[in-house]
């Protein structure tokens, strides 16, 4: 069954042109199944959304970009995010960096922010980083890139090593790339890189279960050299390298809620379709006019729309606590919400629901993905516990 772009997710303002961002999200959305059967890369869908700005959406004014902050990229995130969530994947990580490099914590050179920011806009050029590793994991998890970066007698650097899950690789014009310096006393270099650059090459190593099409590679890199001009950022490793709660950071959850919340309106929305579509013979109505449908569907809602009250509520906290704990927990109860609603819309539609003429199972599937992406849950759960049980000892001490 072709994909519908999903009904019932509210139409709210993403600072684009409404009737094509309407249209574009329906394009990606009929194409999903395509890309997620075959784990291709969605080329047609970012070019479709560069047509309309959306990847220079928070990119400045004055850098050629729609001037765009976090809230409007949730808005955007989402709704893209139920058409096909590889490609929202993919445009928040795009987000993510835009935003973090504009944050006045931001260690980039203004030179080399304003180079990737202008080529968002002008060309639609998409950016990523390129931290993890399969031995270290997360850098928010603690530890060293064991990829190093060799400083050459001409004053530029030699990348070598191996980074894993890099999203979007095959589309992306810009990607940044974490490091520890060959040196006595290593420190902790991140680098900018773009396609010309030579010595690298991807590894096609993504088979996951679900986001499919996300293209969340292995790159390896063999003497990349790279241009002393091109150094983000250079420090101790003491100075901690991912802080999660750094302000500057606090996108990357909100925006990968926003995603799943996605999966989990398209799944809600196959599914009210589905129960009005389907009339067994014994019961001579549809689905949907059967009672304990609704009380499931009206579950499946309520958990949606706690999420999203969650997310914007997260959104807007920000103003008045940038580092505080709402992102990370909007990003936990999303997850968990994706995932609560694909399994009980699957309880109820039974077989047709893993049938894979339908989207159904593939929301299933991508929603399983959420699990793995920082911070996980249960990074949020013990840091609440945590600060929950300062909070007590703190009360009870005379």
């Amino acid at each position: 069954m072709t994909e519908k772009l999903p009904t019932t997710a509210d139409p709210t303002p993403t600072g684009l042109d409404e009737h094509a961002l309407t249209g574009v999200l329906a394009t990606i959305a009929a194409r999903a199944e395509e890309h997620d059967r075959a784990g291709t890369f969605p080329f047609a869908a970012f070019e479709a959304l560069h047509a309309i700005g959306a990847p220079a959406l928070t990119v400045p004014v004055a850098y050629g970009g729609r001037g765009a902050g976090i809230a409007e990229a949730v808005e955007l995130i989402e709704r893209v995010g139920a058409a096909d969530p590889s490609v929202g994947l993919i445009l928040q990580w795009n987000f993510t960096n835009h935003l973090g490099m504009l944050h006045p914590d931001s260690p980039w050179p203004g030179e080399l922010k304003e180079l990737v920011l202008r080529s968002a806009a002008a060309d639609g050029a998409l950016i990523n980083g390129l931290a993890v590793e399969r031995e270290l994991g997360s850098l928010a998890r603690g530890g060293v890139p064991a990829t190093t970066a060799t400083r050459l007698p001409s004053g530029d650097w030699r990348i070598d090593g191996e980074k894993a899950y890099a999203t979007g690789i095959s589309g992306l014009t810009w990607f940044t790339v974490t490091t520890s310096t060959a040196e006595p006393q290593p420190r902790i270099a991140t680098f900018l890189l773009d396609r010309s650059v030579t010595g690298w090459r991807v590894e096609r190593t993504w088979n996951h279960l679900g986001l499919r099409a996300s293209d969340t590679q292995s790159v390896i890199f063999d003497a990349a050299v790279v241009p002393q001009a091109r150094l983000v950022d250079l420090r101790d490793p003491s100075t901690g390298t991912a802080k999660v709660r750094r302000a500057g950071r606090q996108a990357l959850p909100l925006l990968l809620a926003a995603n799943y919340n996605g999966v989990a309106v398209a799944a809600r929305d196959w599914l009210v379709r589905y129960l009005h579509t389907r009339v067994p013979t014994a019961l001579g109505a549809s689905l949907a006019t059967v009672p304990r449908f609704h009380d499931r569907v009206g579950e499946i809602e309520a958990w949606i729309q706690t999420s999203r009250a969650l997310l914007r509520h997260a959104v807007a906290s920000l103003a008045c606590e940038p580092a505080g704990a709402l992102p990370a927990l909007a990003k936990h109860v999303a997850t968990t919400t994706a995932i609560r609603v694909t399994e009980s819309a699957l309880d109820l539609t039974g077989n047709p629901g893993l049938d894979r003429r339908n989207p159904l199972e593939r929301h299933h599937r991508d929603a399983l993905v959420g699990r793995i992406h920082f911070p996980q849950s249960d990074f949020v759960l013990a840091d609440l516990g945590r600060t929950a049980l300062a909070a007590a000892r703190a009360v009870e001490r005379p």
